[in-house]
């Protein structure tokens, strides 16, 4: 998988209050309150280490979270769960990774079959 030469990094010291939108990768070790949207969705990579923390909802195709989120994601291709990851809200992903240690409080969503239950009612009516 290519990304682009974007790369964006929001150190432990930083707190960002408000709506963030990126390309490329955001490696995140600070804290964001607000919601974490990537404007290119085919190339975006959100990484959350350990030390960051996002309240919000966060939006990008690939999401490795090694940190906390307190919201819900979605993640069109492909979500990671680090061993230190904890996530409380709903999770929608295509594919996911979960090593072992890391938390999911809340409900998730598999958007293949979610897919596919809607191409079989098209179907059904066609």
């Amino acid at each position: 998988m290519a990304f682009s030469n974007n790369h964006t990094l929001i150190s432990r010291a930083t707190k960002v209050v408000g709506d963030l939108h990126f390309t490329g990768e955001l490696q995140l070790e600070g804290k964001v309150t607000g919601n974490i949207i990537a404007e290119d969705e085919k190339d975006a990579k959100l990484v959350i280490a350990e030390t960051g923390v996002v309240e919000g909802e966060v939006r990008s195709p690939v999401v490795v979270v090694n940190g906390k989120v307190i919201g819900n994601i979605y993640s069109s291709k492909h979500l990671e769960l680090a061993a230190k990851g904890n996530v409380t809200g709903t999770i929608h992903y295509h594919s996911i990774e979960m090593v072992k240690g890391a938390q999911v409080n809340g409900s998730m969503v598999n958007k293949q079959k979610e897919s596919a239950s809607v191409l079989d009612i098209a179907i059904a009516k066609g």
